[in-house]
């Protein structure tokens, strides 16, 4: 099927690993003109150049942290006409209320809130003026299921969700959709990270942490980080313009326990 992604331009944010190059190495693959970032930049030009090996159009990479008014500049003056904007950021610290502290909810909204509507805000009047434009944000389950671990998380994501929802009705008209995709167990970085302090919180191993993970998921596995790429890339094809201000779950059938 022909997505109609040839010679589209695609920022793509928090790309240098994980589900974020994921989503770059499949809309490169599509023929998208596509814009890495990253804050490592080690990291960030291995990703450049692994993507690109397999790409027809050049790849680029943008080093900066999207949470500062700098970092967002940078990318936009590397790519200030975006056909497509995939919006992703780290995982904000994990854990329940009582063990956030007020920089831990401050910076949840900076990574899960704010930085994503400023960039919406910056490219959305150009897409629509262009009649085309597809916003993809790569939040997480947390949005629709919150999680008492994961407060700070379900909060600045689930308000992001409702502004996200809000600005898709404006702009459909003009062949512009906005839409999340909502993660949950994917084999990532974070994954490994919330193994760890589930094996330190309940004195068990980080192998039996990760089988629990697996167990947990209906299909009993983790998901792959190109199965949301692969969602991600259908968000941006033509064939996508008639589906906006949606959630997609990518969750393997969702929980049937708990980790």
């Amino acid at each position: 099927m022909d997505l109609g992604i040839e010679g589209r331009r695609a920022v793509v944010c928090a790309s240098s690993r994980g589900i974020g190059r994921a989503c770059a190495a499949a809309l490169a693959a599509e023929g998208a003109e596509v814009w890495l970032n990253g804050r490592d930049e080690e990291a960030l030009a291995r990703a450049v150049r692994e993507v690109g090996d397999a790409a027809a159009l050049p790849v680029h990479g943008v080093v900066g942290d999207l949470t500062t008014a700098q970092g967002r500049a940078a990318l936009l003056a590397a790519c200030p006409e975006p056909d497509i904007l995939v919006t992703n950021n780290r995982g904000p610290r994990p854990g329940r209320l009582a063990e956030l502290a007020e920089a831990d909810l401050a910076e949840a909204l900076d990574l899960h809130f704010s930085a994503p509507i400023h960039l919406l805000r910056a490219v959305v009047d150009g897409m629509a003026a262009r009649r085309f434009g597809r916003i993809v944000n790569v939040t997480s389950a947390v949005v629709t299921r919150p999680s008492p671990t994961m407060v700070a998380s379900s909060g600045a994501r689930a308000g992001l969700t409702a502004v996200m929802k809000a600005v898709s009705k404006e702009v459909a008209r003009y062949n512009v959709t906005v839409n999340n995709i909502l993660p949950e167990r994917i084999d990532s970085g974070r994954q490994q990270e919330l193994a760890h302090r589930t094996a330190e919180r309940e004195g068990i191993s980080f192998e039996q942490a990760r089988r629990r993970q697996a167990e947990s998921v209906a299909a009993g596995r983790l998901g792959a980080p190109a199965e949301i790429a692969a969602a991600c890339v259908f968000f941006c094809a033509d064939q996508a313009g008639y589906i906006s201000g949606n959630n997609l779950h990518v969750d393997g059938g969702s929980y049937v326990g708990l980790v």
